[in-house]
């Protein structure tokens, strides 16, 4: 995904998947397509609930979680800030006419 919207929310009431399902929805209702991806940082689904199934590579080490929610991809990445959640259609570019 080169191009999403960020969303905060750092409400501790409140579970992980009700965050990314209240960010998919004002997306929805604001760019006219449900997001099929969203990023969060490793430590918000590295949680009790346990969200995150890190895969073991062949040499042990772990690679990127990646979870289904409710047809959005949950991915964690580094870059992107605990509480955030970046969250847009994989795979998409940004195009630039001159027209």
């Amino acid at each position: 995904m080169n191009v999403g919207m960020l969303w905060f929310d750092n409400d501790p009431k409140t579970q992980l998947d009700d965050k990314i399902q209240r960010a998919a929805s004002y997306y929805t209702e604001k760019y006219g397509n449900p997001p099929t991806v969203c990023f969060v940082h490793p430590s918000m689904i590295d949680t009790p609930e346990g969200l995150a199934e890190m895969d073991q590579g062949s040499n042990g080490s772990q690679s990127q979680a990646s979870i289904n929610l409710n047809g959005i991809e949950l991915r964690s990445n580094h870059s992107v800030l605990p509480n955030h959640f970046w969250i847009g259609i994989n795979g998409t570019t940004l195009v630039f006419s001159d027209r």
